[in-house]
């Protein structure tokens, strides 16, 4: 094989189609909403910082299965349906 030209595009489709990406958006998703309804109003921001990244990475390990999900969708959307 070979290699393949690194380009902006082929970044961006690998990025669209990888899981992980899904699942870091989702936990940082749910950090940024969640966060300041579980602290209290007298914690400073090192505890802030600790509550976000904590939930940030309960969002990420709970958002597998929908991250496979999405990712799925999004390549029979954009390839089409290519099986063996």
């Amino acid at each position: 094989m070979s290699k393949r030209q690194l380009t902006i595009r082929y970044i961006i489709f690998y990025i669209l189609f990888l899981p992980d990406s899904w699942q870091v958006l989702t936990g940082l998703i749910a950090a940024y909403f969640l966060t300041p309804l579980v602290e209290l109003t007298e914690t400073g921001f090192g505890a802030r910082a600790m509550l976000f990244i904590m939930i940030a990475v309960i969002g990420y390990a709970a958002s597998r299965k929908p991250a496979r999900w999405i990712t799925r969708i999004l390549k029979i959307w954009i390839l089409g349906e290519k099986r063996p």
